[in-house]
Order: structure tokens, then sequence, then C-alpha cells
């Protein structure tokens, strides 16, 4: 399974081949999206076939990418250097502004150019209740057995709690729900440290952060 850092949607695709109970290798492509048949990653290899994408959480994508690409200080300081570390200049630069580019395009198109700061963390703030809400006091979205459901949204709210930002506004807004951090421990833990102590190789977590 090939993929790119800063890659939530990788690690929803790794979290719930875990829960399937399938070996998961991850490899580290500087040009994973071009070899994408989509041009998007994740995609995995099955046999001689190769799949590509994964239906996201519309809210948490769109305030993510507004967030990395499009308040200015985050793109210089973090998005940036982020993204265009795999490459050597000046390829480095050119892909880097071409994805803010494609991004800021994206964000025009939808409607939330116009959007403040503040309003995207709203955005995230009601997206974050919804789903409180929805898990309740159970282990898991449909209760004790995890779906694909979980592995979504484990993906995107591990990224938001563990990515590197200008501020921690938006895992704040993630923390202040308490069953949702239980939620993101109870995966890390059952799918992921579990699974690294059996293997005693961390080479499948090298992508992934730590939970506060």
């Amino acid at each position: 399974m090939p993929n790119l850092p800063f890659s939530e949607v990788t690690l929803v695709l790794q979290t719930f081949l875990r829960m399937c109970g399938l070996p998961v290798q991850v490899s580290c492509c500087a040009n994973a999206e071009y070899m994408s048949p989509s041009g998007k990653v994740p995609f995995i290899h099955v046999g001689n076939q190769v799949v590509s994408e994964l239906g996201p959480i519309v809210q948490f994508i769109k305030a993510k990418l507004y967030i990395q690409w499009c308040d200015d200080y985050t793109a210089t300081e973090i998005s940036r250097p982020r993204y265009s570390s795999p490459y050597s200049w000046p390829l480095n630069h050119i892909l880097a502004y071409q994805k803010q580019w494609e991004v800021r395009r994206k964000m025009n198109a939808i409607g939330w150019s116009g959007k403040s700061l503040e309003q995207v963390y709203e955005d995230v703030s009601q997206c974050c209740q919804a789903l409180s809400q929805r898990l309740g006091t159970q282990p898991y979205f449909f209760n004790k057995q995890p779906t694909e459901l979980d592995a979504l949204v484990f993906g995107h709210l591990f990224t938001i709690l563990t990515t590197q930002l200008t501020n921690d506004e938006l895992a704040e807004k993630v923390k202040s729900y308490t069953n949702l951090l239980s939620f993101c421990h109870r995966i890390d833990q059952t799918y992921f440290k579990e699974h690294d102590r059996e293997s005693q190789s961390g080479s499948s977590r090298h992508s992934k952060g730590s939970l506060p």
C-alpha cells in the first residue's frame, strides 16, 4: 500500500485492513500520486489489480485542506515544506505550489475560499458533536464490532490530533469530546500498538504519530 506523508486517508485504509485481519505492508513512495490510476492516494495492490481512493468524511477533509493550504502561515511554515520534502530542487517547490493552487481552486469551487478560520473550526466542532452523539458510550459506532465507519473516523481524528499545525485549536476541538478521544486510543491500542508488539517491527507505523 504505497502512501505519502501527511495522509489521513492512508491511515483510514490501513486501519480498516487491520480490522479485517489482513496483513499490511506500507511503502513510502515520493511519486505515489503518479502511480495511482486516479492520481490519488492511498491505493492498494491486490494481486495484479490496483484499487484507489476511499470515500471521505467530507467536512474533515474540507477543514484540513483549508487549514493546511488556504491559511497562508500554515501553508508557508508547515504544509509546503512537508509536502515538498521527498523531492529535490526545483521539483519540490513546483509540486508544493501546484498542490496549494489545486487545493485553493477546489476550496473556491465549493464556496470555502471566503470562510474564516473561525468558521472552519466551527464546522469541525459541529462534525465532532454529531459523531460524539452517534458514538455515545459504545466502543465502536455500531456497538461491539468495528466497521468501515470506525476506520474512517479514526483515520481523520487521529491525524488531526497528531499533526503539527501552527496552532492547536483544531486538535482541541476534537479533545473536547472525551468519547472520541477514548475511541481513538482504543483503536490505536488494538490495531497498531498490539500489532507492533507482536511483530516487534515498527516499520508499519513509521508515518503515524502518537496520541496525546
